[in-house]
């Protein structure tokens, strides 16, 4: 299930249906980089099935997956070569090897290695909630989203989605939530954080297990530190870490949940299928909250 939720509000209500987005994606059907391509990027099946359906309709949101496939070229093997190819030059020519001639070299060198470098490849499944009008990524950084963004903008022409728009900025207010001890009833405040001093880029406190409403915590909010990552748990249903861009990392749907789930599942298709829909189903209940906490702006019309 998702580990992280990187989150965009999309600013039209959705229209397409689950066929038709089938029908795009699979112009844009992941494919294997050639001998002297770097990386490819395409959709694949969200259940790891690359011959299977490419997306997956379930409780109102649009399941999908995007691959990467990069070839792995260490750059310390390229300097190697380089550096050999141009000792071999000015020995046998008894000349310099200027710039420009340089970086010639170095493009051949990468051209005659990428056919022999191994390749690795990477999923990351994101959904597009028709009924909340969100578009929740599985991505542990910013730019791992943003590919997954400009891919599905690319395939469908146009895709108007946009960041997070909370009317106060989240750290001022995480902070004053262990500051004040004033966290909503049902956002409890977990043993993580970090504190980031806004001035000083390189004033950086984390604290991990321990107690965050310490003097010594206290002491550096007080002190003009704020809160950009915190550890949480909202009604006993999410544990996760939020950060100040309103990302959530390291989620977890609660056991008691997963209970609920029917145990005599035994194909995985289904068993995932069935977990993906409880979690789609509560994962919007949560987004519902954070809108009302941070002040979200409507970006959609008509949802």
């Amino acid at each position: 299930m998702f580990k992280n939720a990187r989150l965009y509000r999309l600013e039209q209500p959705v229209t397409i249906d689950g066929q038709e987005l089938e029908t795009q994606l699979d112009g844009r059907r992941f494919r294997p980089c050639g001998p002297l391509e770097t990386a490819t990027m395409g959709w694949s099946a969200p259940l790891g099935d690359d011959g299977g359906a490419l997306v997956h309709p379930l409780e109102g949101c649009l399941l999908i997956c995007a691959r990467k496939q990069e070839r792995l070229l260490p750059t310390a093997a390229v300097k190697e070569a380089l550096e050999e190819r141009i000792g071999e030059i000015e020995a046998g020519e008894s000349r310099e090897v200027g710039r420009t001639e340089r970086r010639r070299l170095r493009e051949q060198i990468v051209d005659e290695m990428l056919p022999r470098a191994f390749t690795r490849s990477r999923r990351t499944r994101a959904y597009i909630d028709t009924e909340s009008g969100w578009m929740v990524i599985d991505a542990a950084s910013e730019k791992q989203a943003e590919e997954v963004v400009s891919l599905l903008r690319e395939t469908l022409g146009s895709l108007p989605a946009l960041l997070p728009a909370p009317a106060e900025h989240p750290a001022e207010v995480l902070s004053r939530w262990l500051l004040e001890d004033s966290a909503p009833a049902d956002f409890v405040a977990g043993d993580a954080c970090e504190l980031r001093d806004a001035e000083e880029k390189s004033g950086v406190v984390r604290i991990s297990g321990g107690d965050l409403s310490s003097d010594e915590v206290l002491a550096h909010l007080r002190a003009g530190k704020r809160a950009v990552k915190l550890a949480l748990t909202w009604d006993e249903r999410f544990s996760f870490t939020l950060a100040d861009d309103l990302s959530l990392k390291r989620l977890r749907m609660a056991e008691e949940l997963l209970d609920t789930l029917d145990d005599e599942i035994e194909d995985p298709a289904v068993r995932f299928e069935a977990e993906f829909a409880l979690f789609a189903l509560q994962l919007r209940n949560l987004l519902a909250r954070l809108e009302t906490v941070f002040g979200l702006a409507e970006a959609r019309a008509g949802i």
